[in-house]
C-alpha cells in the first residue's frame, strides 16, 4: 500500500502552503542525514519527507495527487517526474541549511563550531539522490527526454468497455508501431502513461514518457459529459401532456422502460442512475440523462386543427 503524502508531513489535506512548508521544515531538521549519522531507515525517512514536500509544495502535483490518490499518482509519476523543478539545495538553504562547512547545519542542529562538511556535496546520501544541485547535477548529465501526448478517439462504447489500439510513434526519427490497452472509463481530461515510449534524450538519459489522452466521439445519439452520458428522445406532444412509458437504449445495450410524467415539458432531463461510463478506477458509474425532445408536427390535418382548436376554447 502506498505511503500517504498528507500522513508522512503530518498535516490535514486541506493544509495550507505555509503549513506544509512548515511540517517539512520541522521534519527535514529531525532527520536531516547530517544529524541521522548514516542511519539507512532514518534516511529513507527523510527520503519519503522530501518526496511528500516535492508534490505537495508544488499546486499542479499536489492536484494530481488530489485526483488520482497516493496509490494511482505513484503509478502515473515516475520519481523523475516528482522531483522535476524541485531543487533541494535551495530548499534546504532557505531553512538554514546552507554553506560549504559549518555554520547552515551547524548552527541549525545546535553543533556549535564543529567544522564538517554540512552534506550537499560531501554527504554521500546527497550523492545517491542525486546530490548538490537540486537531484541536480547527475540528474542534469542524463536529462530525461521530453514527454509527448498522443490523443486517440475513442466510441462511447470503446471508453465504457475500455479496447486496444495500435497507435505509431516516432522514436529517434524512427517509426514504431505500439499496441495501447485503454482502460474502461478514460474519458476527456484523463490519460495514461506509457514509460519510455516518449522522446529519445539528446544527453544518454532515459526517454520521455509517452501519455495518451482521450478524445471521446459522440454517437449513437449519445453525448458524453464525464462520466454522465446524454440521450436526446424525442416524444409526440400527446406522449409529453398526457404520459407514457418510452424504450431507452442505455450506451451498455440494455433495454430500460422509463416513464415519461405527464406534463413533461421539452428539454427535460430524466435520470437513469449508473447507466453512465464506468470509474476508470474504483467501483462508481457515471449517470444516463435522457433529454426529452417534443415534436412539433409542422402541418396538421383537418381534423388535427379542429382538435386543437376545440381543446384552445377551453383554455389549455
Amino acid at each position: 500500500m502506498a505511503d500517504d503524502y498528507y500522513t508522512i508531513l503530518g498535516i490535514d489535506k486541506k493544509a495550507s502552503a505555509a503549513e506544509i512548508k512548515k511540517a517539512y521544515r520541522k521534519l527535514a531538521l529531525k532527520y536531516h542525514p547530517d544529524k541521522t549519522e548514516g542511519d539507512k531507515a532514518l534516511e529513507d525517512k527523510f527520503k519519503k519527507i522530501s518526496e511528500a514536500y516535492a508534490v505537495l509544495s508544488d499546486p499542479e502535483k499536489r492536484n494530481q495527487y488530489d485526483t488520482y490518490g497516493s496509490a494511482d499518482f505513484q503509478q502515473r509519476f515516475s520519481q523523475e517526474d516528482i522531483f522535476r523543478n524541485f531543487d533541494m539545495g535551495d530548499i534546504l538553504k532557505e531553512f538554514g541549511f546552507g554553506g560549504s562547512r559549518g555554520g547552515g547545519f551547524s548552527s541549525a542542529f545546535g553543533r556549535g563550531g564543529q567544522q564538517r562538511r554540512s552534506g550537499m556535496g560531501g554527504n554521500p546520501f546527497f550523492q545517491n539522490m542525486g546530490g548538490g544541485g537540486g537531484f541536480g547535477q547527475q540528474q542534469q548529465a542524463q536529462m530525461k527526454g521530453k514527454d509527448i501526448e498522443y490523443e486517440i478517439p475513442l466510441t462511447i462504447h470503446e471508453i465504457i468497455n475500455g479496447t486496444k489500439k495500435t497507435i505509431t510513434i516516432n522514436q529517434g526519427g524512427t517509426a514504431k508501431a505500439i499496441e495501447v490497452k485503454i482502460p474502461k472509463g478514460l474519458t476527456r481530461g484523463k490519460k495514461i502513461r506509457l514509460a519510455g515510449k516518449g522522446e529519445i534524450s539528446p544527453h544518454g538519459g532515459p526517454a520521455g514518457n509517452l501519455y495518451i489522452k482521450s478524445n471521446p466521439i459522440s454517437s449513437d445519439g449519445y453525448t458524453i459529459e464525464g462520466n454522465d452520458v446524454l440521450l436526446s428522445k424525442q416524444v409526440k406532444l400527446t406522449q409529453a401532456l398526457l404520459g407514457d412509458t418510452i424504450e431507452v437504449l442505455t450506451p451498455d445495450g440494455t433495454a430500460i422502460n422509463l416513464k415519461v410524467p405527464a406534463g413533461t415539458n421539452h428539454k427535460s432531463k430524466m435520470r437513469i442512475p449508473k447507466h453512465g461510463i464506468p470509474q476508470m478506477k474504483g467501483d462508481g458509474c457515471g449517470d444516463l440523462f435522457v433529454v426529452i425532445n417534443i415534436t412539433i408536427p409542422k402541418e396538421l390535418t383537418e381534423k388535427q386543427k379542429k382538435l386543437i382548436q376545440q381543446l384552445e376554447k377551453t383554455g389549455l
